[in-house]
């Protein structure tokens, strides 16, 4: 009873593969490859949209910050990049000190990453996974392949019934091997354009820590600056009062002086009298 249970699912499920063929496999392979080209222009203008000269932005942050900060914002608000929209995050906070600073522009640049890694997985899922379900129609294939030989063998057909099913088996094996060339066709290009997307936002994370250090390093050199100041004004203020505390002793000491010629006067009017 289990056998016949299991040679009838069989049966079932060569019906349905063999009636469908592998046909469907390469038009679902068509629709996916269409999905993914449309992703792969669209992350490639965006990816594009954010193109800046960072060497110059850098540079040119520098300067600003060194007038104001002020300055700054005006200038990260000219570039497009993403490494822009993340220092333009810290700056926000750059009166809460180096610290309130670091943690903005690192929840940012969280922030940008998911937007520069969107629609990626499905490149990724694609890429992965189309030879696999080329490979399924060439399995449907084979076994419609098989199929037809089976019919012919139960016939025991004349000569021109048995040319017509060597046609039809090499149809089957020809539509399966078809559907993994497909397969193959639609990954490579999806994993393609994720590998070049990965690398570019790898290069862009990275030149959003690098930019984000000019602004961290600028705040963080601030305070020591100030510190640097301090000792000197203190040094200047005691040069001042030292003149100040030897005029205040010399007068001590000629009021001290004085004292003796009053008392001499006095011993003197005594001797008169």
């Amino acid at each position: 009873m289990a056998s016949d249970q299991q040679s009838k699912i069989v049966t079932w499920l060569e019906q349905i593969m063999v009636g469908f063929g592998a046909g469907w496999v390469m038009y679902l392979m068509l629709g996916l490859s269409v999905i993914s080209l449309g992703i792969i222009l669209e992350r490639a203008w965006f990816f594009h949209s954010l193109k800046d000269d960072l060497a110059q932005l850098a540079a040119d942050l520098r300067k600003a910050l060194d007038v104001s900060f002020d300055a700054a914002r005006k200038r990260l608000e000219q570039s497009p990049s993403a490494e822009a929209a993340v220092v333009m995050a810290g700056l926000e906070l750059a009166d809460k000190g180096a610290d309130s600073v670091e943690t903005a522009m690192e929840g940012a640049a969280a922030l940008q990453r998911m937007k520069l890694e969107r629609r990626l997985a499905y490149l990724a899922t694609l890429g992965n996974n189309a030879p696999f379900i080329g490979l399924f129609g060439t399995v449907i294939g084979v076994i419609g392949a098989f199929k037809a030989l089976d019919a012919d063998a139960a016939k025991g057909a004349t000569e021109a019934a048995g040319q017509m099913a060597n046609k039809q088996v090499m149809g089957a094996i020809a539509e399966a091997l078809v559907a993994t060339a497909v397969g193959i066709a639609v990954a490579i290009p999806a994993v393609a354009a994720n590998n070049t997307y990965q690398r570019m936002i790898k290069s862009t994370l990275a030149n959003t820590e690098a930019l984000s250090k000019v602004l961290l390093a600028h705040l963080r050199a601030v305070p020591r600056a100030e510190a640097s100041v301090r000792p000197v004004e203190k040094s200047a203020e005691k040069s001042a009062e030292k003149p100040a505390e030897k005029s205040g002793k010399g007068g001590k000491k000629s009021e001290g002086g004085k004292k003796p010629k009053d008392d001499d006067a006095k011993s003197g009017e005594g001797a008169e009298s």
